[in-house]
């Protein structure tokens, strides 16, 4: 048995495809993770700095209920679904890069 030669190796197992790929991953889920801690975060702030913004009736809540009890949970799912889709679709665009890697290197 010969030793492969890198002509012989797939792009798709390649240090740059790898690399790539890990980037915009990582890209992905810090957009995401960003989107779910700004609204974390920003409910208690936005409750201490303007509390009487955060008290203003709506539909027969109060407004820091009304995101926290109604609106959060459907954020949540967005962002997830959001995720979701958006990491389906880099996958497939990584094997079509993959696939066209290949054909270059044949």
């Amino acid at each position: 048995m010969s030793p492969i030669t890198p002509k012989e190796t797939d792009f798709i197992h390649s240090e740059e495809f790898l690399h790539g790929l890990m980037k915009r991953q990582l890209k992905l889920s810090v957009s995401c993770a960003s989107a779910f801690l700004l609204v974390l975060f920003g409910m208690p702030l936005l409750n201490y700095l303007a509390p009487e913004l955060m008290a203003q009736r709506v539909a027969g809540f109060t407004l820091s209920w009304l995101v926290l009890g109604v609106l959060f949970f459907p954020y949540v799912w967005v962002i997830a679904r959001l995720f979701i889709t958006r990491s389906v679709a880099l996958e497939c665009a990584e094997v079509d890069h993959a696939a066209a890697g290949n054909k270059r290197q044949s």
